[in-house]
């Protein structure tokens, strides 16, 4: 079973997280574990929607998983890109060709950190200017090892993508199915 770190920050667009995560979880060939960045599990939304994550970063063994996720709003993803050690295993993630998956702004993230060069990608499209990628736009983007989204809107063909590409396209019509999904 594969494993998805969907990581948390204060200031995360809950729903764009949680879409996503449920979605994963639904399909029963997914360990999904959420992860705080910060020293709680608590984690504060964009939009004063507290949850808890499953663990916080020093407690996961990054060897162990097959993609990191990260969900955007704006200071969610200043505080996911303030991590270095999240940063860091990125950037390994990324060498393995792990999978990376990011929406709204928190694809700017990895457009920062240079690893888009070659990529198409999209996000929220006030963060354009920081993807830094071969093309840009679109609703879900899948190029090599990345799947990026655009926003909330698109958070569940995000989610029945990441599915596609993390199991198999069964698996996602299946979940899309028991969600009323056409």
């Amino acid at each position: 079973m594969k494993t998805v770190y969907a990581f948390l920050a204060d200031g995360v667009e809950e729903v764009e997280a949680l879409m996503v995560i449920d979605l994963l979880k639904r399909s029963k060939k997914l360990n999904v574990v959420m992860v705080s960045v910060k020293e709680e599990l608590v984690v504060e939304g964009s939009h004063g929607i507290r949850f808890f994550a499953d663990k916080i970063i020093d407690e996961i063994d990054f060897n162990t998983g097959d993609c990191i996720f990260l969900p955007g709003g704006a200071v969610g993803t200043e505080n996911l890109a303030a991590c270095k050690e999240l940063e860091e295993n990125i950037l390994k993630y990324n060498k393995q060709g792990k999978w990376l998956a990011a929406i709204c702004a928190a694809p700017s993230i990895y457009g920062q950190l240079g690893i888009l060069k070659d990529k198409k990608a999209t996000s929220y499209p006030t963060f354009a200017e920081k993807m830094n990628c071969k093309e840009y736009g679109g609703s879900v983007v899948t190029d090599g090892n990345f799947i990026t989204a655009k926003g909330l809107g698109v958070a569940l063909e995000l989610g029945l993508e990441m599915i596609t590409r993390l199991t198999d396209e069964e698996t996602s019509e299946m979940v899309a199915d028991q969600i009323q999904y056409s």
